[in-house]
């Protein structure tokens, strides 16, 4: 991978022309797209080590994709089967370094302005002034769990699904409240590992086929198609999914309601508060678990933004992507501009539309390129 040089002035802040902010899968894409058109930039990954947020994810976790549709573009991922979550991390790892991209990682973007028409970008490592940013984190920064939480017994063991490793962490009878795919797979390895479950929450439906099977590799072509081509914010069809896919999540992919039913997974209502310090669910019932793993999902964190990029309700304000704020871009996003977006499958599609965008919008007063220096 490239090194970019710092300026050996200590107090001068360094100057590069575009910063991606993320250097997982959506930050190397970016990377790859950039570095094609010739431009200058650096990724910026607060992670130790390039797939770290891979790495971090439970472990019996896979993807639901094989090779050809869980690579990035312009090199393909050398595994024979639904890759696994570390076998993700060294290829995105592996990626970086086949192409020389220039990343810092243990680098955190801490806070984002303006200094007149240059964006100022203070960071773990110090300050850089650049003139076009990628945020490339997505929408998943910070782990969300309801309110109520707070008032379950003490005894009850709580961890939200971005701390789930293995069944080791459980224990007793466990209550995963979410039935979304993490939950569900979550739930489906509990019980699979002894121990009595209840899985909370509103099914979201399901793929109505095993992705591991023929018919899969058959109907996958169609259902990528439908995903990148035909549900986006351009067609009714997209639109209405949309609204679906934020309001209540995707539908089940590996795990099928017959898997939960055959494992003894024992499905239960939404979760909507507490009652002597026990969960219960919105149709009255109560439950004592002795662990809860919160599958509830995660929210975006743009408060480290010093700009007006947020509605008055929170939301973000950005258009395929592309905010407002000229200069400042978005990648990764839930239904960014298609079902795929938020996956590996849609990330290149929105990060060349991106670069469309970029080439709209000439840079005003420029800032220099780094020198550069081989590693």
């Amino acid at each position: 991978m490239q090194l970019v040089q710092v300026s050996a002035e200590a107090d001068s802040p360094e100057s590069i022309p575009t910063v991606i902010i993320g250097g997982s899968q959506a930050g190397l894409v970016m990377g790859y797209r950039l570095q094609e058109a010739g431009e200058q930039f650096v990724i910026l990954d607060a992670q130790p080590r390039i797939g770290d947020s891979w790495r971090k994810r439970w472990d019996s976790l896979r993807l639901f994709t094989p090779p050809k549709y869980s690579s990035l573009p312009g090199w393909p991922m050398q595994v024979s089967s639904f890759p696994t979550h570390t076998e993700m991390a060294d290829y995105l790892e592996a990626y970086a370094r086949h192409f020389d991209l220039p990343v810092r990682s243990g680098v955190r973007a801490n806070r984002l302005s303006r200094s007149g028409d240059t964006f100022r970008l203070e960071t773990s490592a110090g300050e850089l002034l650049t003139n076009r940013v990628v945020i490339a984190t997505g929408g998943y920064q910070i782990p969300m769990v309801p309110d109520f939480a707070a008032d379950l017994a003490p005894e009850i063991r709580q961890l939200h699904s971005s701390a789930y490793c293995n069944p080791d962490q459980l224990d007793g009878t466990v209550l995963v409240v979410g039935a979304g795919n993490s939950g569900a797979e979550i739930a489906l390895e509990a019980a699979r590992s002894g121990h009595s479950t209840w899985l909370g929450g509103r099914h979201p439906g399901q793929v109505p086929f095993r992705i591991e099977t023929r018919l899969a590799k058959v109907l996958l072509p169609l259902v990528m198609f439908m995903f990148r081509r035909v549900l986006t914010l351009d067609t009714p069809m997209g639109r209405k999914m949309r609204t679906k896919v934020l309001g209540h999540g995707k539908p089940l992919v590996r795990t099928k309601l017959s898997d939960l039913v055959a494992a003894g997974v024992q499905r239960v209502g939404r979760i909507a508060g507490v009652r002597d310090g026990l969960p219960v669910t919105a149709d009255g019932e109560v439950l004592e678990p002795q662990t809860i793993v919160w599958c509830t999902g995660f929210r975006p964190d743009y408060g480290w933004i010093d700009l007006p990029v947020t509605d008055d309700h929170g939301q973000l304000m950005a258009d395929r992507g592309v905010s407002p704020e000229a200069g400042l871009y978005f990648l990764g996003l839930e239904f960014q501009y298609a079902v795929a977006s938020a996956t590996i499958q849609g990330l290149d599609q929105d990060a060349r539309y991106l670069m469309r965008a970029m080439a709209k919008q000439p840079k005003t007063h420029p800032v220099a390129a780094p020198e550069r220096a081989a590693a």
